[in-house]
């Protein structure tokens, strides 16, 4: 297996870093990832070693403000349009690399709103997108109360603390709930006001245009997710395109990052497969 290192400046020229896992020869699709909140593109490594045994490339970004890119304050994201076009700006440097072949979006969690974002923008470059436990609703987690003064926070001090992340949460296996706290990228301190405001702001935008997309959308979600409970994300899935283009995958009893969970054999397996017969 090949790696590669991408730098790019994104938007107001923050430094934003990516990385490559390719195959000895040519990839026969691209698979890109967009991480999720707090946390960098290195995470996804062990996915990226299985899908590049199937012959796939595969690219990570790390968004703003997280892992190995710039930005003045951690996890602090400014504007979710940013992430947006820093994402646009990978997919298509990475597809400068492979011309002409199919590539698939995969987000998770943020990630996935992000993800979601990008094929509404810009659909004909891609061939499919994956969501992973995809952050595209609050549900009741946020009440009005809350939102207004999360509102209010964005605007008088926008890097001030307003969510936190428990590491327990993310999976079940002991050893990734180590790896993620000790992780000197991940970002262990509170989420800044102003990437939260975003992200709601982005999921209500989102939840107006979910209907116009036509692309093939797979959406894998643990129903023992507590950070982003799958009950809230379905209701959207209802109305992803139409009936024939979307699959979605409920796995009983796992956490938040199903490619990190004890069954991530299998799910992974559910992955490739998908890929496989929707790619050409």
């Amino acid at each position: 297996m090949r790696q590669r290192e991408m730098r790019f400046p994104g938007c107001g020229d923050v430094e934003i870093h990516g990385q490559g896992w390719l195959p000895g020869g040519e990839p026969t699709a691209l698979v890109v990832i967009s991480h999720g909140l707090a946390e960098h593109g290195g995470r996804y490594a062990v996915l990226a070693e299985t899908l590049v045994a199937s012959g796939y490339g595969v690219y990570a970004i790390d968004h703003r403000a997280h892992g190995r890119s710039g930005g003045t304050v951690r996890a602090n994201v400014d504007r979710f349009d940013y992430l947006v076009s820093d994402l646009g700006t990978f997919v298509g440097r990475a597809q400068r690399q492979h011309p002409g072949l199919p590539t698939v979006l995969l987000g998770h969690s943020m990630g996935g709103l992000v993800a979601l974002a990008a094929a509404l923008k810009n659909p004909t470059v891609l061939r499919a997108l994956v969501l992973s436990a995809p952050a595209l609703a609050a549900g009741e987690a946020v009440s009005g109360s809350k939102r207004f003064f999360l509102r209010a926070m964005s605007s008088l001090a926008p890097g001030s603390g307003a969510l936190t992340l428990p590491a327990a949460a993310v999976s079940r296996d002991p050893q990734v709930v180590r790896a993620y706290e000790s992780d000197p990228l991940v970002h262990r301190g509170a989420i800044p006001a102003r990437t939260v405001d975003e992200l709601l702001l982005a999921m209500a935008a989102v939840d107006g245009k979910v209907h116009q997309l036509r692309l093939p959308v797979l959406i894998q979600h643990g129903t023992a997710d507590k950070l982003v409970p799958a009950a809230a994300v379905q209701p959207i899935y209802q109305r992803l395109g139409t009936t024939k283009t979307r699959t979605l995958q409920l796995y009983e009893g796992l956490y938040h990052e199903v490619y990190n969970e004890p069954e991530r054999e299998r799910v992974i397996g559910d992955l490739v497969r998908w890929i496989e017969a929707v790619r050409n």
